[in-house]
């Protein structure tokens, strides 16, 4: 790799000098460029095969009550360059090892007059680039505010963006395709209602930001290892199609406190001509520390059941009692209320959920709504809300403990803090230590509603560190997390495998709250799955939702076979099978496959994809020759084409295809499924439809002597 320095002038009123320095991935295919322009300026710009990705940018910092901020006058102490090439295993994943493979450019900055240094750090991989800012230990800068970070991200057009509105608190919207240049006209109707938001402006987004540009390059924005940082937001001008990053300010307005040494998050930009690179590349993962637990050996995927859609479409409810406006813990008196006879958390209903558990072959039951307190949970800024220990009077916490043990079915924890995160804080020790006590290894944790303390938003410096401390707190007992409404992931799951989930998107439950887009799940994959798994909770069968609830109107936009194809498209290695017991009954062979399909995985193959239409994934089960394919699709039918290549050489195998009836639809037909067998091999093919909101779902195992007989072959 060559080291390339050159001098150009420029005339621009003023003799200017321009000193450049190019990195390359070591494939050849991307490279980018580093320069000091006018004043001293950082600035990069980034190709893909000769292809313009990212126009010149600007980089640098704002600081607060500094006359001096980080953003020019600079001058290049020295650079680095270096090359660094692993393969790491992780705990659980897409993959059994994951290659880490980069060429590294350090640059090492002085700013003139204030003589304060930083370094600004690139790692151009065959899939993308990585950057952030780093802080030596230094006289001069010691504390500081950041005001605004102001990293540029220049697009070379108006390209199509699949888009959620930037919102400091939520990012519980449904993706929005449309060109740069329409995104100010079409923000009032992309922002829906939620428990707690905050937009911040008419031009800003979310990352993951999936882009496609009209000649066919696939790009993706985001950022990975959060840590101790606010979230970064794109804010565009979208007069010259420029993002620059606009972080979460605390409830003072500041964005980060920074202490010297220290380091921002890795700015990411993944590009490819090929989408289906966009879902392969672990970027995000690789950008992150290594594993910090020294014995994992305890963090295990599951695949469970729950007490919770029926409380999600208003069957059953959380609390216990209609008695009392307010509840005071230690003090309101449970046991003298009058039960309202819709709570789902009883010690009889979750012990049909633990017989179900255990008949088909789960790993673990989830109950929400278990604890004393969610008369008055929401809406009151309430402080001391939870204290995650006290059951109400009908469930038995001894019994349902003592139960699902005598099945071999482990309890799930729910630990809704309600957004009081003092609180949750306050009883963090005492509620791990009782899960410990009791068995339950794994914790759902939420954060719904208004932020306390009061004025903080979901995304800030100060939630973030919220968030980790709660996920290392957790791995000191050794206790999984799946946290819900905390910040999107970034990789820190690879650092700490024991955050086995996230939601931090627009999950299932919104199809229970109106509906969601029926291509909502082809554009996940591309955007909030590129920094970890999904806590989906796919697998709902009853799509009509009055039938549950006849106050409940709405619909689940999605087929059966496409909620199936959901356990191979949505990854994560913590999945629920989110409907009542009853459905899945109903529909026992199709249920069928949510029995079997793998959670943790050899090798993943990405055989078809484009980002808001369809995407169709194989994985191999890690420590099986079983296979898995899931296809989910967008709104309009598509006949699905792909070979079986990926299977071994030389050996038969048994596919079972779940598909969408030729009649299906997701608004009139959801409930139309065809199952057959037929014999496969690496040479077979499939042609397969699937229509809108629909897809298609195939379980590959090998088959054994005489097996075949009497099945045709693909």
């Amino acid at each position: 790799m060559k080291n390339l320095i050159f001098f150009t002038l420029i005339w621009l009123g003023a003799i200017s000098i321009s000193i450049a320095q190019t990195l390359t991935s070591p494939d050849g295919n991307l490279e980018m460029e580093f320069s000091l322009i006018e004043s001293g300026t950082p600035a990069y710009q980034l190709s893909y095969k000769n292809r313009e990705v990212i126009k010149q940018s600007t980089l640098g910092l704002e600081l607060k009550n500094d006359e001096h901020s980080l953003l020019n006058n600079f001058s290049i102490l020295e650079t680095k360059e270096s090359s660094f090439d692993e393969v790491w295993e992780p705990v659980w994943g897409e993959e059994s090892e994951i290659r880490n493979h980069y060429n590294e450019l350090e640059v090492y900055l002085e700013q003139e007059e204030t003589n304060r240094q930083m370094v600004i750090r690139f790692r151009l991989f065959d899939d993308g680039l990585g950057f952030r800012y780093e802080f030596p230990s230094q006289e001069n800068l010691g504390h500081f505010i950041i005001k605004e970070e102001k990293t540029q991200f220049a697009m070379t057009g108006d390209h199509t963006a699949f888009w959620i509105a930037g919102d400091y608190d939520t990012q519980e919207y449904d993706y929005t395709e449309s060109k740069l240049s329409e995104i100010r006209e079409r923000m009032s109707s992309s922002v829906t209602a939620n428990l707690s938001q905050t937009s911040f402006s008419p031009t800003g987004v979310q990352t993951s930001l999936m882009l496609k540009t009209d000649d066919g390059l696939y790009i993706n924005l985001h950022e990975a290892a959060l840590i101790d940082y606010s979230t970064m937001h794109l804010d565009l001008d979208d007069e010259n199609f420029i993002f620059t990053s606009w972080l979460t300010p605390d409830v003072t307005g500041d964005k980060v406190y920074m202490i010297a040494p220290g380091k921002s998050p890795w700015r990411t930009i993944i590009v490819s001509d090929d989408a289906r690179d966009i879902l392969a590349s672990r970027i995000t993962y690789n950008l992150n520390e290594p594993i910090a637990i020294e014995d994992p050996s305890w963090i295990k995927p599951m695949k469970y059941i729950g007490v919770w859609w029926e409380m999600i479409t208003g069957k059953s409810t959380w609390h216990y009692t209609n008695d009392f406006p307010a509840v005071k813990l230690g003090e309101t008196n449970f046991e003298a209320a009058t039960p309202n006879e819709t709570h789902g958390a009883t010690t009889e209903n979750v012990k049909k959920h633990i017989d179900f558990a255990a008949e088909h072959g789960f790993d673990g039951v989830l109950v929400e709504g278990w604890n004393v307190g969610w008369e008055d949970w929401f809406g009151n800024s309430k402080d001391y809300v939870f204290d995650f220990v006290t059951s109400y009077p009908d469930f038995d916490l001894e019994e349902v403990r003592d139960y699902a043990k005598s099945k071999g079915v482990e309890m799930i924890m729910h630990h809704e803090t309600s957004s009081s995160v003092r609180n949750y804080e306050r009883h963090m020790d005492q509620a791990y230590q009782f899960m410990k006590d009791n068995g339950y290894n794994a914790v759902k944790s939420g954060y719904v509603g208004d932020i306390l303390p009061r004025g903080e938003n979901h995304y800030s410096q100060w939630l973030v560190n919220h968030y980790q401390y709660a996920i290392e707190k957790a791995a000191e007992y050794e206790v999984m997390v799946n946290a819900h409404e905390a910040v999107r992931p970034t990789g820190v799951a690879r650092t700490y495998p024991n955050l086995i989930a996230n939601e931090s998107a627009r999950g299932q439950e919104y199809q229970a709250f109106g509906g969601s887009k029926p291509n909502h799940v082809t554009v996940l994959p591309f955007t909030r799955l590129i920094g970890g798994p999904m806590d989906y909770t796919p697998g709902i069968f009853e799509m009509d939702i009055s039938k549950l609830n006849p106050e409940n109107n709405s619909w689940v936009n999605s087929t059966i076979a496409n909620q199936l194809g959901l356990y191979v498209t949505m990854y994560s290695p913590l999945q629920m099978a989110a409907d009542l017991p009853e459905n899945y009954e109903r529909f026992m062979d199709a249920f069928q496959f949510i029995k079997d399909v793998a959670i943790d995985w050899e090798k993943s193959v990405y055989l078809e994809a484009e980002p808001g239409y369809y995407l169709t994934i194989a994985r191999k089960e890690k420590g099986s020759s079983n296979w898995f394919v899931g296809n989910v699709n967008g709104n309009e039918s598509r006949t699905s084409r792909i070979k079986f290549d990926f299977l071994e050489p030389g050996k038969t195998y048994i596919a079972t295809i779940y598909s969408d009836a030729k009649d299906a639809h997701y608004r009139n037909n959801a409930q139309a499924y065809e199952i057959r067998k037929v014999v496969v091999n690496n040479r077979s093919k499939l042609n397969q439809l699937s229509v809108p909101g629909g897809g298609y779902a195939i379980s590959i195992m090998e088959a054994g002597k005489g097996e075949t007989r009497g099945l045709k072959k693909l």
